[in-house]
């Protein structure tokens, strides 16, 4: 692959604390305009180029390659940090990380090396998302071709988080052979086009949206075999669903904080005779249960990613093991749904007339976590767990679960 070439532009993030420093100050920059953004749908492009320079999408990287290979503690830490002050940016790099970690099971040593050194460059990597009209998720219908020597790229995608700032994209798709591969290729590559349509009323500005591919030339090198993710040892939808977790727990954050605040300049209910509508007697009982509901969910949280380290720390996984990690992460994503949904909710209620007022968009947080918690419904989850407790199950394998 020497025909692809890098150009250095990020910093190296050498371990976790410097990880959350720079996901502090990333959050600090995305919070200034998040209102105007959310409300006028801008995307924020500044935002992300920052993520990049401070070096927080190579975090997860191995040592080995250069990467500080943090725990996953401190990864969903970082998510949270950032989905607090604005859920787009927080949701926008998740997909290049559930990649890396794809990526890390099924390329070999010269494609990693290629792709790790890419992302520490400060390189963005996203999805060319499950496609629109297929009968589920899995089901794609996007080919390689193989011809005159070439492998050619054709299909479209959707839910494509992040297209729009990627330099590079990983896309799945069916091989002449009939498998399914992953393929990796320039973003701006001729015949690829990145459609800006996403109109969902929550996550607005996450660039989720349309891929088309029409004949993109793909690099041999840059195709990878999925069979080995089949593996029932591996626990990549563990993964994956830790980091959608910590967005939410981030959203359930930020809608908490803004409760609290809604509530300090409320005006109070004429019968709890009162001066403050922070001294109602119920008012209290429903802000001690919102939070005991988000301490929870940080808990569950923290719980799970370090059931991950404690299985990165290990030679051998078993199938068991991982079947149990994708328990304990569906616990904590319960919990999690629950609070971004019930907290930003009763941020309307508690925070009176007012907060409903345009100016202070307040509604953000509830619209970011009823779309961001539509990807893997709880309602499965709460089977799942039933199911794995009751039974002994664990059936599903996928990046979900």
């Amino acid at each position: 692959m020497s025909s692809l070439n890098s150009s250095t532009s990020a910093y190296v993030i050498q371990n976790d604390q410097q990880a959350i420093n720079a996901a502090y100050q990333v959050a600090d920059f995305a919070l200034v305009e998040r209102n105007i953004r959310d409300q006028q749908r801008i995307l924020p492009v500044d935002v992300i180029q920052e993520l990049s320079r401070k070096g927080l999408g190579a975090i997860r990287i191995a040592k080995k390659y250069g990467g500080a290979e943090v725990s996953n503690k401190t990864l969903a830490q970082v998510f949270r940090i950032l989905s607090k002050a604005d859920a787009s940016v927080g949701q926008i790099p998740q997909n290049q990380f559930g990649l890396l970690n794809a990526i890390e099971n099924i390329a070999n040593e010269q494609q990693k090396q290629f792709i790790y050194t890419e992302i520490l460059n400060g390189k963005r990597l996203s999805n060319g998302g499950p496609e629109r009209n297929t009968k589920d998720t899995r089901t794609i219908e996007t080919r390689l071709e193989h011809t005159n020597g070439q492998y050619l790229l054709n299909g479209e995608k959707f839910y494509s988080t992040g297209s729009y700032f990627a330099d590079w994209l990983a896309i799945r798709a069916i091989h002449p052979d009939g498998h399914i591969v992953l393929t990796v290729i320039d973003a701006k590559a001729d015949g690829v086009e990145i459609v800006d349509d996403w109109d969902g009323f929550g996550q607005r500005t996450t660039a989720s949206g349309t891929v088309r591919l029409k004949n993109i030339v793909v690099h041999p090198d840059l195709i990878m075999d999925e069979k080995p993710l089949a593996d029932i040892s591996k626990y990549r939808g563990a993964y994956s669903q830790l980091l959608q977790v910590a967005i939410d727990v981030g959203i359930a954050e930020a809608a908490f904080a803004d409760t609290l605040s809604a509530i300090r300049k409320a005006r109070p209910i004429i019968d709890a005779n009162v001066d403050k509508a922070s001294f109602e007697a119920y008012t209290l009982q429903e802000v001690g249960k919102l939070n005991i509901l988000l301490d929870a969910s940080i808990l569950l949280l923290d719980e799970a990613a370090e059931y991950l380290d404690q299985l990165d720390s290990q030679d051998i996984v078993s199938p068991e093991q991982a079947s149990k990690a994708s328990i304990i992460v569906a616990e904590a994503k319960v919990y999690a749904n629950d609070a971004a949904l019930l907290i930003s909710e009763k941020l309307l209620e508690l925070g009176g007339s007012r907060s409903s007022l345009e100016i202070h968009n307040l509604d953000q947080h509830w619209r970011n976590a009823r779309v961001h918690t539509l990807h893997d419904p709880v309602r499965w989850k709460i089977h799942a767990i039933g199911n794995y407790y009751l039974n002994g199950t664990q059936n599903q394998r996928h990046a979900w679960i």
